[in-house]
């Protein structure tokens, strides 16, 4: 009986060790990877898109009006006279469309 156990434990194979590892990657790859990847072309696209009196939101929280594109540059209108400087990257798509999306609800 004792060399049946033995035999038995020696013949399986190794890799069926691995299968909880291997079912892993998709589910990483779904849950976490593909997500972030949509997440960001969207906001390429978003950045791309910036126009003229298109009102944006940063992601520090600094809400203006795009008056102008120049590159990676795009400068706010803040108040009448008031504007800043900010690259693209650091304008928000999630935090705009957020504020923007409450407010014409209400």
């Amino acid at each position: 009986m004792m060399t049946l156990t033995i035999l038995l434990q020696q013949s399986q194979n190794p890799l069926l060790g691995l299968w909880p590892f291997l079912l892993m990657i998709p589910v990483v790859y779904f849950f976490m990877i593909r997500p972030q990847q949509k997440k960001q072309k969207e906001q390429t696209s978003f950045s791309n898109s910036l126009d003229k009196g298109k009102e944006v939101v940063t992601a520090s929280g600094i809400i203006g009006k795009v008056s102008k594109v120049d590159g990676e540059i795009v400068t706010l209108q803040l108040d009448t006279k008031t504007f800043i400087r900010v690259t693209k990257s650091a304008i928000s798509k999630e935090m705009t469309d957020q504020l923007f999306s409450v407010k014409k609800d209400d």
